[in-house]
């Protein structure tokens, strides 16, 4: 019953053909933003590739943050599960994409060669546990949004997630953690516990369904 008024109420929207056609539309954009990167770090060099791959960078995590939840129209865990299972169907396409197409061309450079030791395979399980981890939470803060008030924002999404990612990184640069330095890939990395800061401060005052 309660599905049912749920779907009714236009949320949750979870059937099967759905979740199929938004992890694809999702995983052709991840692939696209890691060839455009790639792109990016082997011709360019300087403030200029930083700059250029920060915005491509800024810009998927924004996408991967609130798309999924967004299609889902997530409220409550049957929606940010289905979001969740986007972000992983995503990463299965963007995996075969990889494989077939982008390590084939000699996409990478070897500034990513040397990350992984000389092989492109080190991110793959890290690719799927991130491309899932990041629907899920930003799916979360979206369910909570609407819970709270009746629809999600995503400028306020972003606002807190990326405030959070900041905040991180720079408290990791301070501390002196490991491998933290004023890069790309502190940021990047810092996003991860910026984005679950920001779902705890988004239950605050959220109805549970």
């Amino acid at each position: 019953m309660s599905a049912a008024v749920s779907t009714q109420a236009g949320f949750d929207q979870t059937d099967a053909p759905s979740i199929a056609r938004a992890s694809i539309r999702l995983g052709l954009m991840e692939s696209a933003a890691v060839l455009l990167v790639s792109l990016i770090l082997r011709y360019l060099n300087g403030p200029l590739a930083l700059g250029a791959a920060g915005v491509v960078i800024a810009a998927g995590l924004a996408l991967l943050t609130v798309l999924p939840g967004s299609w889902t129209r997530a409220r409550t865990i049957e929606g940010i599960a289905g979001a969740a299972g986007i972000g992983l169907g995503a990463t299965v396409l963007y995996l075969v994409v990889d494989v077939a197409l982008l390590q084939p061309i000699g996409t990478y450079s070897h500034r990513w060669l040397d990350i992984g030791g000389g092989s492109n395979w080190w991110y793959h399980p890290v690719w799927w546990m991130v491309g899932t981890y990041i629907p899920w939470f930003g799916a979360w803060i979206l369910a909570n949004q609407t819970s709270k008030r009746g629809s999600p924002s995503v400028p306020v999404t972003l606002g807190m997630t990326f405030g959070m990612a900041v905040v991180c990184a720079v408290a990791g640069i301070l501390l002196k953690v490991p491998g933290a330095g004023w890069g790309l890939g502190t940021f990047a990395v810092a996003y991860l516990p910026g984005l679950a800061l920001a779902t705890l401060i988004s239950v605050l005052g959220a109805r549970r369904a």
